[in-house]
């Protein structure tokens, strides 16, 4: 089978997708039942870490060990990597001992030169440009609680960073709207996102206004992993931007609250928001899980049915 990677969310088809949230389902509900499921024993899951993980770490490691299959943690601090040696010598030979690789790394360079030179499929498990399991479990999420999100529109109040601009992504591969509002100067990037065009997005200076009738509010941290230095200046940039009980109140009446998580509770999101009634977060960290059982059976096996 051709060697298939998933490096940003436009990497796979519509039809590709609807494929992994029907096995989703079908996973999560073994799961849920007990009934082993073991289609990966015997394979082997590289999990190459630069930037330090929670929910990432988890849900691929316990995913791994879940579909039978055995999970191997690599810090760069503690290889080869963190020493110098090239990544697509890195590459060439840990792909040549494992069956599937995750990376979660800086640069989108990094992963898509670790993917020209494997032999196995490669996932990215988070870079400063792309988050992509985060956003195939947020839709997912989106799927199970409220039906089909096409033509949906999402809110995103905040940081135009990785995770915004998957969304983005996913709007063009699923027809959705994403409103966006950010703080002057941290506007969205179309180039840096990978956009094709600016047909499924529209900017708005402020964020009620980006709020106001959506069927999903969703914020990340102001200050992302490796913009530490800017903290200060985010904290002063960013103070209107929080996602509160009056924002929620002008979306749609049925409007679900996300966040990717880890969150600072009065900073980006107000606690009555995140603990209340229309947050979907704990479901959705869970749902990580689910989803990259999911991908990581369709990277190795293909389409499965049963």
């Amino acid at each position: 089978m051709t060697i298939r990677h998933f490096l940003q969310f436009r990497d796979f088809t519509r039809a590709e997708f609807e494929h992994l949230f029907e096995r989703t389902r079908v996973i999560k509900q073994r799961f849920k039942a007990y009934r082993k499921y073991h289609p990966l024993a015997d394979r082997t899951l590289v999990m190459i870490f630069e930037k330090s993980s929670t929910r990432t770490r988890l849900s691929f490691e316990a995913g791994m060990q879940q579909l039978g299959g055995n999970a191997i943690y690599l810090n760069t601090r503690d290889s080869q990597l963190g020493r110098g040696e090239p990544v697509e010598d890195a590459a060439q030979v840990i792909s040549r001992m494992s069956d599937l690789v995750m990376v979660r790394t800086f640069e989108q360079d990094i992963i898509e030169r670790f993917a020209a030179n494997s032999r196995v499929p490669v996932i990215n498990g988070l870079t400063n440009e792309y988050h992509p399991c985060q956003i195939l479990a947020d839709i997912y999420t989106c799927i199970e609680q409220r039906g089909t999100i096409q033509g949906k529109t999402v809110a995103w109040i905040g940081d135009s960073n990785n995770v915004c601009n998957t969304w983005l992504q996913a709007a063009e591969v699923f027809d959705f709207n994403v409103h966006v509002s950010t703080p002057p100067g941290y506007e969205v990037e179309p180039e840096r996102a990978g956009l094709f065009g600016d047909g499924h997005y529209e900017e708005f200076a402020d964020p009620m206004d980006a709020a106001r009738g959506a069927d999903l509010v969703t914020t990340d941290v102001w200050t992302s992993m490796g913009f530490e230095a800017e903290n200060e200046e985010r904290m002063k940039d960013f103070a209107d931007w929080q996602v509160d009980a009056d924002m929620m109140r002008v979306a749609a009446r049925e409007a679900l609250f996300m966040h990717c998580l880890p969150a600072h509770r009065g900073e980006e999101v107000e606690a009555a928001v995140i603990d209340g009634p229309q947050s979907a977060v704990w479901d959705e960290a869970e749902n990580r899980l689910h989803v990259q059982k999911a991908l990581m059976e369709y990277l190795l096996l293909g389409k499965v049915n049963s």
